[in-house]
């Protein structure tokens, strides 16, 4: 005999609700250092309204922040602030890295400025550019709350995986196999160091 439900009851999985709650609830924490960061402003005013996709509330307290946008260059003496700020973070938290600077250092390439900052926090989301569009930066929202839909789990398991480099392909050729992702914080977030 089969159970009849009322019209405004469904059944999912517990994973499956917290995952579209999230995707359509995030707070970005911006850090922007360079011209990416005027197109990041950019992107939340009218004529691109970011806010249609619940990723409207820009707060610069981490603790109220579950995304940080990396827009533009990061210079080593930022790195230890930018690290601070991501372990202040609550989570989950996810990362964006905005533009061709932030990504992979862009056309500085000198010692001074961080040759991707995926090497010291890990990034979700790349956004190519020098500078990427408004429209760049809310594709790459969109792909983060399509990861987060299918990979996402409502204790953060997915973050158990996050042990590696997943960034472009070139870069992980450069990478020493030895390294690893340590996390200081809970779910495997931090700085990549080697084991030796």
């Amino acid at each position: 005999m089969a159970l009849k439900l009322d019209d405004n009851i469904f059944v999912t999985q517990l994973d499956q609700l917290a995952n579209w709650v999230r995707k359509h609830s995030l707070w970005p924490m911006p850090f922007a250092t360079a011209c990416c960061g005027i197109e990041l402003m950019a992107t939340a005013s009218s004529r691109y309204d970011i806010a249609r996709f619940g990723s409207e509330a820009m707060r610069f307290s981490p603790r109220q922040c579950d995304v940080m946008i990396v827009a533009g260059r990061v210079v080593m003496k930022m790195v230890p602030v930018m690290q601070r700020i991501w372990l202040q973070m609550s989570e989950p938290k996810w990362c964006i890295s905005m533009g061709a600077c932030a990504s992979s250092g862009g056309v500085f390439d000198t010692y001074a400025v961080v040759q991707g900052i995926d090497r010291f926090i890990p990034v979700d989301v790349y956004v190519p550019g020098c500078p990427p569009r408004p429209e760049q930066l809310i594709r790459a929202v969109i792909d983060l709350q399509e990861k987060i839909q299918k990979t996402g789990t409502i204790n953060a398991r997915e973050f158990d995986r996050r042990t590696a480099y997943e960034g472009p392909g070139a870069l992980s050729k450069e990478l020493d196999p030895k390294e690893l992702v340590v996390a200081p914080g809970n779910f495997k977030t931090g700085t990549r160091v080697s084991l030796n």
